[in-house]
């Protein structure tokens, strides 16, 4: 998926096995945010950035969903912990990160490895990517600062 593109309009399903679909969130921007896995140093970080600014980015007219393929129980055990505001979509047969283009060759302590790199779309209200908010750039301290700014 490139900027100018059209997001997919089914997402997937969410931590409680219910369908989501772009058209739910008519009207509002949508931050689709791909991490790698949850409860993790790094997501985690990430997740709770985005909870502690949420009000700020709902305020702005965002509604946030994030995605990984962890399934639906550990998305439900991910959100409980860290009291989480949006949407987790469970995407285990990662349909959505190809289809975004974010399942892609990751490198760890020398050995290379298949994972989701982590990446932030923003889509306007008409459903079309605006903004892209690449692995090298995502600073996940500071991220709801990143899609705000």
């Amino acid at each position: 998926m490139n900027i100018g593109d059209k997001a997919p309009d089914f997402l997937g399903k969410d931590e409680n096995g219910k369908d989501i679909h772009l058209s739910d969130y008519k009207g509002q921007k949508v931050v689709i945010y791909f991490y790698p896995k949850d409860s993790t140093p790094g997501c985690t970080t990430e997740a709770c950035n985005l909870r502690d600014n949420y009000s700020e980015l709902s305020k702005q007219g965002y509604a946030v969903i994030g995605v990984s393929i962890d399934d639906e129980a550990s998305h439900r055990k991910f959100i409980e912990k860290n009291d989480l505001p949006f949407t987790l979509i469970a995407d285990t047969d990662k349909r959505l990160v190809q289809e975004f283009g974010v399942w892609g060759e990751k490198q760890m302590y020398g050995r290379s490895y298949m994972g989701t790199l982590r990446t932030t779309f923003i889509v306007d209200e008409e459903g079309i990517i605006c903004k892209i908010i690449t692995p090298k750039e995502i600073k996940v301290k500071e991220h709801a600062a990143q899609i705000l700014g």
